[in-house]
């Protein structure tokens, strides 16, 4: 039986101060919204499958929580993973996961909402489904429980959690949530809603009015959404996949994503956590998108086009933000914060605002080659710690395959720049594994942060330091780089050994990626629907928090592989053939297939195509969006008309079927 919401909180005071961090299970939180459950439809909890200590920051969850919670018919709630402490207290006491706001079972909710930015929360999610007694597998469910939806990043290839979540969101939140919360609520709401004023006894025994299925069916209707059930995958002989046929009438085969046209107003009230945590700070989102093309990136890809919020709205929305949080840094977000086409304008603006006020201005995300001395000049007063950049590679040859080119001068001037006017610490981001790198590569990569240190001293002296984070490629699905294989174990340890050994300078801090991780996340992200029983028997195995270093189950993840005959080499050791079928080719992203393999084949050849604001290579999204930008013109869009005669020329490649 479920138990209510004062019983849940009866046994939690049993076990709070037992466990560590009690804080991040009591909810109470500034600018928490708590509505009274009698009077709203339609109850949503958004789940982020890892600690409130990093969950509570997510952006994503942020802007959905907004966006429920202006509905008067609709609530949205909150939960995060519990810490194995918590979780363990949790179980031995018979507690259900619950909602931090009102502490309902997860499982009295209508609709449960998965935020899904990386791979290796896979097993958190099925981990927390089950704390939350409601099955881990969709076949499993029935007319009671709730929906349980995901999106995010990682849903760009839904295909490995495909037996565990009803229906995937591609693409952006804002709107299909509102598609989806009046689906469910036209099918299950009203009844629903008369049903949790019930005893207790009776609302558990009372089913949903509608079935699941009806709902699925009503879902898999909508733009956007992917419900797998109504989907089949045949697959080829050597293992891949030859086509997926839809199993229902009127659903969309590919799912394209969903775009918002114009960015709605930012969330302004944000929770103020109980505790300290991973950022505490306010976040505005000041740009969506990317155009640079840069080929390893997926993020840069699959958030296409560009998509800008003017400079009023952006230093409006952060003086609420501040004055209802008293948070004292402020964030500007964005793929390519410096990209922004008036950030030195932005800068000038929040400066102005916030004279006087303790206030300090991060941008997370700066390229080198946008990093304009104005800029370094206007940020000085309010900008925090260091700088970080991402050159990515090192020599001529890579940065031409991955499509960034930034030239050692560019980046040497730059970072001097920095160090000269006053700032001691600076990070650089590379990623070691792309295609065809050697150890020559690898080794630029330590000349040039020798190099970096050795002329930030001529400027500002011994105290500079540099961090070099060395992350290690995954090709992933919707790239130019999704035909490529991942580097072995045995060259990522050989290329990390010849990094720690340059790089020992006592102000140069080195960080990398452990090969295991490396090669989960490619297994993960590159994933066919096999990879769901693997991830289950993993799960059962054990695995848990697999993003934390000290909870890393390598071998019961193989074990997990040899218990269903699957080879792991499959899905990261081997070059995928130029006309294979990906299991995810019908997810669209929104850009053609024959764009990317035109992009990788260039690659190939060391070729770069320039920023695709100032010329278009048809990539797909203008034909696709067309009506959008008809109905939303101007400037919020960062894309130009195909203006040269080379992208519409025929291109010699294989016909994928776009």
């Amino acid at each position: 039986m479920m138990l209510k919401p004062e019983e849940i909180e009866a046994r939690l005071e049993q076990i709070l101060l037992k466990v560590e961090r009690p804080g991040r299970y009591v909810g109470g939180e500034i600018n928490s919204v708590v509505k009274d459950w009698s009077k709203v439809q339609t109850k949503v909890a958004l789940i982020f499958p890892d600690i409130y200590d990093i969950g509570v920051s997510n952006v994503g969850l942020k802007i959905l929580y907004d966006q429920i919670n202006q509905r008067q018919d609709a609530l949205a709630e909150r939960a995060y993973a519990p810490w194995p402490d918590m979780e363990a207290a949790m179980r031995e006491r018979g507690i259900p996961l619950y909602s931090l706001e009102s502490k309902h079972a997860l499982s009295g909710f209508d609709l449960i909402g998965f935020s899904l930015p990386y791979e290796t929360l896979y097993t958190n999610t099925l981990n927390i489904l089950d704390l939350a007694g409601i099955p881990v597998r969709s076949a499993d469910r029935d007319d009671s429980h709730p929906i349980i939806i995901a999106g995010g990043h990682a849903a760009t290839n839904p295909e490995p959690m495909h037996a565990f979540i009803d229906a995937f969101v591609i693409g952006e939140g804002e709107e299909v949530i509102h598609d989806i919360i009046n689906a469910i609520m036209s099918l299950r709401g009203a009844a629903s809603w008369r049903r949790s004023n019930l005893p207790i006894d009776e609302e558990i025994a009372t089913p949903h009015p509608a079935a699941r299925n009806d709902i699925l069916k009503a879902l898999a209707k909508i733009p956007g959404v992917y419900v797998p059930k109504f989907y089949q995958v045949h697959y080829m002989d050597d293992g891949t996949v030859s086509h997926v046929d839809t199993l229902m009438e009127g659903i969309a085969n590919p799912v394209v994503k969903r775009i918002v046209a114009q960015l709605p107003p930012p969330p302004t009230k944000f929770i103020v956590p109980n505790i300290e945590v991973v950022h505490n700070r306010v976040s505005v989102e000041i740009m969506r998108g990317c155009t640079r093309g840069c080929r390893f990136c997926q993020a840069g890809m699959i958030t296409r086009p560009v998509r800008e919020r003017s400079v009023d709205e952006i230093v409006d929305a952060a003086e609420a933000a501040i004055n209802a949080t008293g948070f004292e840094e402020l964030a500007l977000l964005s793929l390519s914060s410096s990209d922004f086409s008036y950030v030195v304008e932005l800068v000038n603006k929040v400066s102005e605002r916030f004279k006087g006020r303790k206030l300090t201005i991060s941008l997370p995300s700066l390229r080198i080659e946008s990093v304009s001395i104005d800029l370094m000049d206007k940020l000085r007063e309010h900008y925090s710690g260091g700088f970080t950049l991402a050159p990515e590679a090192a020599t001529e040859r890579m940065r031409r395959i991955i499509n960034k080119f930034i030239p050692d001068e560019e980046i040497i001037n730059t970072t001097r720049e920095i160090y000269r006017r006053g700032w001691t610490t600076i990070k650089l981001y590379f990623m070691i594994g792309h295609p065809s790198e050697t150890l020559e590569d690898v080794q630029a990569i330590a000349d040039l942060c020798k190099r970096v240190i050795s002329e930030g001293r001529k400027v500002a002296g011994m105290k500079v330091k540099l961090h070099a984070g060395v992350g290690t490629f995954v090709p992933k699905p919707q790239t130019p780089f999704q035909w490529v294989s991942v580097d072995t174990r045995e060259s990522i340890v050989a290329k990390q050994k010849l990094l720690k050994n340059e790089l020992k300078d006592r102000n140069i801090k080195l960080s990398w990626t452990d090969p295991e991780d490396t090669l989960l996340e490619a297994w993960l992200t590159r994933g066919d629907r096999r990879m769901a029983e693997v991830i289950y028997s993993a799960w059962k195995n054990g695995t848990k928090f697999d993003a934390w270093s000290e909870h890393r189950k390598t071998q019961a993840w193989l074990d997990a592989f040899a218990e269903h005959g699957l080879d792991p080499a499959f899905y990261t050791h081997r070059q995928r053939r130029t006309d294979e079928v990906f299991p995810w080719d019908h997810i669209s992203a929104a850009l053609r297939k024959n764009f990317l393999f035109q992009d990788f084949r260039q690659s190939l050849e060391g070729k770069i195509r320039v920023d695709c604001r100032l010329n278009c290579f048809a990539c797909g999204i203008l034909p696709t969006f067309a009506n959008a930008r008809r109905e939303n013109p101007g400037e919020i869009w960062k894309c130009p008309e195909v203006k040269s005669p080379a992208h519409k020329s025929k291109v010699e490649l294989p016909v994928f079927g776009d």
